[in-house]
C-alpha cells in the first residue's frame, strides 16, 4: 500500500491536508491493522491529500495517563507535540477514540492545538462532500449494532456519525440495551486494556457481548480498536466467533465499497 509519510512529504516541498494518526494498536495489533489498512483504502480511494509520520509517531500517552503517570503522558505528548508543530500540523484524523479524545481535549495546553476527528466524523464528511457513495452489497437489509466507545460517545458526544454511516449501508441499525449517553464500557478504556482485570463475577466485556446478542445482530460494529478486541473476545467466550462477526465502521465502509 502506498502511504505517504509527513517527512516524505516536506522533502517535497508538499503539505498533506490532514495527518492520519495510527495509533499503537493500528500500527502493532495484528486485528487492529485491518482496521487501519480499511480506512488507508478508504483515503486512497476518496484521493484525500494526507500522511502518516511512521517511525516519527510516538503514543500519545493516554495509557501513561490513564493510569496515574502524569509525567511520562506528558514527556510523550510534548515529544509528539514538538515533531507535529515543526511540520505545522493542522487537521489530525484518527481510528482510535482514546488518541482522538487526548489529541484533541489533552494536548492543547501543552502547546498541540488541532483540529481532531474521529475516523467515523470524517467518513460522515466525505460522504456528505459526495467523496465516498455508499451503496450497501452485502450488508443490505442485515442487523447491525454499533457498540459506542466511551472516549468517543459519553467523553466527547460523538453518537450520531457512526450510526449514519450503517444506516448508509441499508443495514438494520439495532440498539442494544444501553447505548449512546448510557452506553456501558467495554472494559479496555482507563489503560485496563494492558491488565488482567479484577476477581468479579463477571467480566465486562462478557456482560456487554451478551447485550450485544440480547439485540440479534447479523454484525456488531464498532468504532474503536480496543473495543473491538474486548467484543471479539466476548465473542469467542460465547463460542459465536463464526456466526457473529465484530468489524470497524471503515472496514464495513471498505467492504461495501469493495476497495
Amino acid at each position: 500500500m502506498q502511504i505517504p509519510t509527513l517527512a516524505s512529504m516536506a522533502a517535497e516541498g508538499k503539505k498533506p491536508d490532514v495527518l492520519f494518526w495510527v495509533g499503537c494498536s493500528g500500527s502493532f495489533d495484528e486485528r487492529a491493522k485491518k482496521i487501519t489498512k480499511a480506512f488507508i483504502k478508504i483515503l486512497n480511494h476518496s484521493a484525500i491529500s494526507y500522511a502518516v509520520l511512521g517511525p516519527e509517531e510516538s503514543c500519545t500517552g493516554d495509557p501513561a495517563k490513564r493510569s496515574g503517570n502524569e509525567f511520562l503522558f506528558q514527556m510523550q505528548a510534548i515529544a509528539n507535540i514538538e515533531v507535529m508543530n515543526a511540520y505545522e500540523v493542522t487537521k489530525i484524523v484518527t481510528t482510535c477514540p482514546h488518541c482522538f479524545n487526548t489529541l484533541k481535549n489533552e494536548y492543547p495546553e501543552l502547546g498541540g492545538d488541532y483540529q481532531v476527528q474521529h475516523h467515523t466524523q470524517f467518513l460522515k464528511k466525505l460522504l456528505d462532500d459526495g467523496k465516498i457513495t455508499l451503496e450497501g452489497g452485502s450488508f443490505k437489509g442485515k442487523r447491525i449494532t454499533f457498540h459506542d466507545p466511551c472516549y468517543l460517545g459519553r467523553a466527547n458526544k460523538v453518537y450520531e456519525a457512526p450510526r449514519d454511516l450503517i444506516k448508509k449501508l441499508d443495514a438494520e441499525l439495532v440498539e442494544m440495551k444501553n447505548c449512546k449517553s448510557k452506553g456501558l464500557c467495554c472494559g479496555a478504556g482507563g489503560a485496563q486494556m494492558f491488565k488482567e482485570p479484577e476477581k468479579g463475577n463477571k467480566d465486562i466485556n462478557i456482560e456487554r457481548t451478551e447485550q450485544a446478542i440480547d439485540s440479534k445482530p447479523d454484525i456488531i460494529a464498532t468504532g474503536c480498536p480496543f473495543c473491538n478486541t474486548m467484543m471479539t473476545d466476548g465473542v469467542k467466550n460465547k463460542e459465536k466467533e463464526d456466526s457473529l462477526p465484530v468489524k470497524d465502521i471503515a472496514e464495513l465502509i471498505a467492504e461495501a465499497e469493495d476497495l
